[in-house]
């Protein structure tokens, strides 16, 4: 079996050093991480030579474009964060990273960023070159740390959102996907009775030549449509998607669709609840961090992702740019809860307005699971006994003919 030297963090942050025995790098990497250690280096070694190293690693091409997830960000900012803590230095750590990382396509990205900070480049310059992996807050806020000489900090504080982050969007995946789930399964059923199970009864009707009743014609109707129209049906809606697509991406479409996702009956209301939260968190994080509040307000504007909601934010931004409070514009806005603008002026008046946002946003996180935990406790019954409704219609149309067809048949 092959034999592996290590370097590598115990839990205390020092630095080890060991061999390890394991099938693959991959294998030995993480029987090193069940045992409470932090990779730095791994070297393999046969016949007392060493060959390979923490910096010269094969990266797999074929994975090129393998998608960088909030998941896989999040991690490598959190060991990025425990390695700058204990005082390694920055090329080493990303030397650490390339070969800890696994998402291929993020390996090929760090690879990159170490050899321009190599040359001298500081680590937001670098990170600055991949937009579509390090947004403008995650830069601003490691530059803020470079410039501040706190990047350490930063960085447990970029931790700290991301993992946030991903906690709120695995609660809305995971409220939205039951009830998706079993939306597409009645439509399956649905489509199977009028595809399947209607015409092969209309064949029964037919053989007799009886007056059937409104809701076995309608039933028939529908079916008939189904069956004799259906790439139109396809068509109608491959197109429509299309063009609501198209349409948003239009100045007036956006601004129509952020509105009405505001506004549309209980999805509105969440979906304005988690702007808000992520408004409130990016700015407290970029407050915190060092960001100029400037250019805080600059990068939180499409954080929120509405339309609506960035142009009172941009607003708030005019009035600090002239020495005046933010929470005026927002509470005149009309977009944000009073609890918020109320929050963010008492947090201006006593110079605590990181808490306070920090604070706001934690309390609408938790409505927002609660919500949608009762959202999601709530649309099970409604969806079953919608889909229980439609069966017992489908059932009664071809029923009740059919009994009509046995007095008859007597």
């Amino acid at each position: 079996m092959p034999a592996y030297e290590y370097k590598a963090l115990d839990r205390s942050k020092k630095t080890v050093k060991g061999v390890v025995e394991a099938e693959t790098p991959k294998s030995a990497r993480s029987k090193l991480k069940k045992q409470g250690l932090f990779l730095t280096e791994l070297d393999e070694q046969k016949g007392g030579i060493k060959k390979g190293s923490g910096i010269n690693i094969q990266v797999d091409f074929s994975k090129f474009f393998q998608r960088v997830s909030v998941n896989d960000l999040a991690e490598m900012t959190s060991q990025l964060a425990t390695l700058t803590s204990a005082g390694i230095p920055m090329v080493e750590a990303l030397n650490a990273l390339v070969d800890q990382t696994e998402n291929q396509a993020l390996k090929v990205i760090l690879v990159e960023i170490r050899e321009q900070v190599n040359q001298g480049k500081t680590l937001g310059d670098s990170l600055k070159l991949h937009p579509k992996v390090f947004n403008n807050l995650y830069v601003s806020m490691v530059t803020a740390g470079e410039q501040s000489g706190a990047l350490d900090i930063v960085l447990k504080r970029l931790t700290e959102y991301t993992a946030a982050t991903v906690k709120m969007r695995g609660e809305l995946i995971g409220a939205l996907t039951y009830p998706a789930l079993m939306g597409l399964i009645s439509l399956g059923v649905v489509a199977g009775l009028f595809i399947g199970v209607i015409p092969r009864i209309r064949r029964i009707f037919d053989s007799f030549d009886v007056a059937l009743p409104l809701i076995t014609r309608m039933m028939l109707g529908i079916s008939d449509f189904f069956v004799g129209w259906w790439y139109l049906i396809i068509a109608a809606l491959v197109g429509g998607i299309w063009y609501l697509r198209r349409w948003v991406k239009t100045e007036a479409g956006r601004r129509s669709w952020d509105r009405f996702m505001l506004n549309v009956p209980v999805f509105g209301r969440i979906n304005r609840l988690v702007a808000v939260s992520r408004f409130c968190r990016t700015f407290a994080t970029l407050l915190s961090s060092g960001v100029p509040i400037l250019t805080a307000v600059e990068i939180v504007k499409s954080v929120v992702q509405n339309v609506i909601l960035a142009e009172a934010i941009e607003t708030a931004g005019q009035n600090i740019s002239e020495g005046e409070s933010i929470s005026g514009p927002l509470k005149d806005s009309g977009e944000f809860p009073p609890l918020v603008t109320h929050m963010i002026a008492i947090g201006e008046r006593t110079g605590d307005l990181e808490p306070m946002l920090q604070k706001v946003s934690d309390s609408y996180d938790q409505r927002v699971e609660n919500m949608l935990r009762g959202l999601t406790a709530t649309l099970e019954p409604i969806m079953i006994v919608g889909l229980g409704g439609v069966v017992m219609v489908v059932a009664l149309s071809i029923l009740v003919p059919m009994l009509n067809l046995s007095s008859i048949a007597r």
